[in-house]
């Protein structure tokens, strides 16, 4: 049997590594497109970041077309194109136009702080989704339920920022607990960790929610109940297990979630990661560094979803066999 289950795991990681390809290409042509319809210049923008305030700007349209053409952006999009690809799949991201420097080495300087701030906010992910799912499933219609759906649905409705904007108010200037921006200490990283961790947990309560409610109502619930094993046991070793498969299923949203709602919370708070580096480079038309960024999103997103497949069919035997078949 494990033959045939580990042939029909390599084809079908082939097949889906070798649709990987057009799909990755797809979004890099897209992405490429994208970026060059937001409004205003990058030359324009760099150059009026050398200017000092007050100073003559009427020989800026001669430098801009010395600029632009020092900056390549002057060449037809498809020549543009084809030097950007080629550098990407040769291992280079290309250069900030802002500063000059990598955009690989500018992003890995700021990767350990998103890092941090990721690992903390699937802590609080973690804390709160698990028992709060947990809580509406096995009190399902009760009070526990009542608050715990509430809960959920306020924390999926409200956005991110406004989110921070209330913790920050109520922590940091109401009560004085917590600093409002920066990274430093353990204490910085609370109100950002939790704004993001907050918003994650409230859409994983309600997956797992609902996969525990639909495995507390199969027939091994019932048997293992009839044959007095305690409840707490059967709740959290035999039910729990299959109602994660849900979640299991959409971790490619959730790491789509945590990185979209990193840009958002960094840039509340201050927070130097990569974040708050790319939404610095929208406002600055730093085309480099917003298609680095986005490429390495929707490569994420992609590999995610490829290990997810893969995984449920190890941890699911129905298509497990399936596959074989």
């Amino acid at each position: 049997m494990a033959g045939p289950v580990a042939g029909a795991m390599l084809r079908y990681l082939a097949v889906r590594l070798a649709a990987t390809v057009p799909v990755l290409l797809g979004i890099s042509i897209v992405l490429f497109t994208m970026v060059r319809l937001i409004p205003g210049d990058p030359s324009h923008a760099i150059l009026l970041s050398m200017v000092e305030p007050g100073a003559d700007i009427s020989r800026l349209e001669e430098d801009l077309a010395t600029l632009r053409q020092d900056l390549g952006l002057d060449r037809p999009y498809p020549v543009q194109y084809a030097d950007w690809l080629g550098d990407v799949l040769s291992g280079n991201l290309g250069t900030s136009l802002r500063s000059g420097a990598p955009v690989t080495d500018e992003l890995a300087m700021r990767l350990p702080a998103t890092l941090e701030l990721a690992a903390a906010a699937l802590v609080v992910m973690v804390v709160v989704a698990v028992p709060a799912g947990i809580a509406g499933a096995v009190w399902h219609g009760r009070a526990a339920d009542r608050v715990a759906r509430l809960l959920t649905l306020l924390g999926v409705s409200v956005p991110g920022f406004l989110l921070g904007l209330l913790l920050m108010y109520a922590f940091s200037v109401a009560l004085g607990w917590l600093p409002t921006y920066g990274r430093g200490t353990p204490a910085h990283l609370v109100l950002p960790a939790v704004t993001l961790g907050l918003g994650l947990a409230a859409a994983v309560s309600r997956l797992l929610r609902a996969g525990l409610l639909d495995a507390l109502s199969q027939p091994y619930v019932a048997a293992a109940e009839a044959k007095g094993l305690p409840w707490r046991l059967i709740v959290l070793r035999h039910a729990l297990r299959n109602a994660l498969l849900p979640v299991f299923t959409n971790a490619g949203l959730i790491v789509s979630g945590l990185l979209g709602g990193a840009v958002v919370v960094e840039t509340v708070f201050s927070w130097p990661g990569i974040g708050r580096y790319v939404v610095d480079s929208i406002t600055g038309r730093d085309y480099p560094v917003i298609q680095a960024f986005t490429l390495a999103m929707a490569l994420a997103y992609v590999l995610v979803n490829l290990v997810v497949d893969l995984g449920y069919r190890l941890i699911d035997p129905r298509v497990r066999v399936e596959g074989a078949a």
